[in-house]
């Protein structure tokens, strides 16, 4: 299903075809396509170029870990992102690498690099649902991540099903128009809270 954003100025079409579905089709994601979305999570920005991701990657295919992705899901998530043929979970290294000093800015770099995993699953036809309705600590327990990372995101990604499989009140929330904060509410010029004029 398409559901693309009613903007108020262009934007590129990858940009506003995004969007987080619930409903997912069964089948498998081809290794190569996952593959490139961890490539372009790969060449995102970074502070330092420090790279502070790591993706922890469960198909269906595989077994183990996608099951041990999907128990950590909170239960309406569990609900529908079953579906999903790929789960990942995006963890953040909360230290610099050079240096060993605290990473402020480590959660932001994981998100621009999920942002670039994204519009490249968008630009292949796939779909992708970001989740924080997980047990995070449970996550890092079971996949033994190390003390100085922390879990921050699970995501789902496959091909676009059919509204048909989701419960009534998921499927009311698919059909859902999209909608955003207008840019007057959210950015400013003279001081913080004041439209800028740019968006007048």
């Amino acid at each position: 299903m398409d559901k693309p954003a009613p903007v108020d100025y262009p934007v590129h079409e990858l940009i506003s075809s995004r969007w987080s579905p619930r409903a997912f089709d069964d089948r498998n994601v081809p290794a190569l396509e996952i593959c490139s979305l961890l490539e372009a999570a790969r060449w995102a920005a970074s502070c330092f170029n420090e790279q502070p991701w790591r993706f922890i990657v469960g198909t269906k295919a595989q077994g183990e870990p996608y099951e041990k992705i999907l128990s950590t899901l909170i239960q309406f998530n569990r609900s529908w992102a079953k579906a999903a043929p790929v789960l990942m979970l995006g963890v953040a290294n909360k230290n610099f690498e050079h240096n060993g000093k605290t990473n402020a800015h480590a959660i932001y770099d994981l998100g621009q690099a999920v942002s670039s995993m994204m519009i490249e699953a968008t630009a292949r036809g796939l779909v992708a649902h970001q989740m924080a309705g997980f047990d995070a600590k449970k996550a890092a327990e079971i996949f033994e991540v190390p003390k100085d990372h922390k879990v921050i995101v699970a995501i789902a990604i496959g091909y676009p099903g059919e509204v048909s499989t989701l419960s009534d009140k998921l499927a009311e929330r698919e059909q859902a128009s999209r909608e955003r904060k207008p840019l007057s509410e959210i950015v400013f010029g003279t001081r913080f809270g004041e439209e800028a004029p740019l968006v007048d």
